[in-house]
């Protein structure tokens, strides 16, 4: 991308662009000594899905979410006024090449989950290099045009999804899915509409990310009974918060906020 102009445009079409550089190689040593350290203390099991919203309790990973280098191209495509809703850890470990056992995402729609009016783009940010081999993200392009599709209950085990939901097939063309490989340090984006999912990593290497939510300030929680949600984790990461519609909870410690 040649400029913040043509990646929003882009975005706008196929509903996700990849391979966005953030993090320097420094940064990038100290994301990683920072998340091993977490998920040694916890287990591989508990880091599988379990480490939610830490932006509120631990610095380094605020700063993640407002680096500017991730911010710069989520404000060309939002707006500068910018939310973070939401935020995870999702690691996905090798189970081998024992080919009976599934660890999937299966093909979903994130906004499916969220009861928001207004667009949500997520960000996919690597700790490890993500590529074909251990299950990198899959994206269908342009399927963000479709609206909210139907989702239903999966069938086949192993699907990492909580909700254990996902698409029907006769719903997209699996034929036409893009792979989004990324280094670690690097990002993609993908709007909340978008269909997406993941195979299973039968290679030796971990695959995690650090999957974070943003809308715009313009954005409104809405009382969908199909999609409650509650918004605890919300900050205000970028512009000023009007008009208010999501609670700013960001932590007294968050100095370094781009206005």
């Amino acid at each position: 991308m040649t400029s913040t102009d043509n990646l929003a445009q882009y975005f706008d079409v196929n509903g996700y662009v990849s391979g966005l550089d953030v993090l320097s190689p420094q940064e990038v040593l100290e994301m990683r000594a920072n998340f091993d350290k977490v998920e040694k203390d916890i287990g591989q099991e508990n880091a599988t899905y379990s480490l939610h919203n830490k932006h509120l309790t631990d610095e380094w990973v605020l700063r993640l979410t407002s680096h500017p280098n991730m911010l710069k191209p989520l404000k060309a495509i939002l707006g500068p006024n910018l939310i973070l809703l939401d935020s995870r850890f999702i690691c996905k470990y090798p189970v081998g090449k024992d080919e009976e056992k599934e660890a999937f995402v299966a093909w979903h729609q994130d906004v499916r989950y969220w009861g928001v009016e207004g667009d949500v783009v997520s960000v996919w940010l690597a700790i490890d290099d993500a590529d074909v081999d251990n299950a990198c993200m899959q994206v269908i392009p342009g399927t963000h045009k479709s609206g909210l599709l139907k989702h239903i209950t999966e069938t086949k085990e192993g699907n990492l999804l909580s909700s254990n939901q996902s698409i029907p097939e006769n719903l997209y063309d699996v034929n036409k899915a893009v792979h989004c490989p990324l280094k670690a340090g690097q990002m993609s984006l993908h709007h909340g509409l978008l269909v997406h999912g993941s195979g299973t990593n039968r290679s030796t290497r971990r695959r995690c990310g650090y999957v974070i939510r943003y809308v715009s300030t313009q954005a409104n929680p809405i009382a969908d009974a199909d999609r409650p949600r509650s918004f605890p984790a919300t900050v205000l990461v970028c512009g000023v918060n009007e008009p208010a519609n999501f609670e700013d909870h960001a932590p007294e410690w968050f100095t370094w906020r781009n206005m």
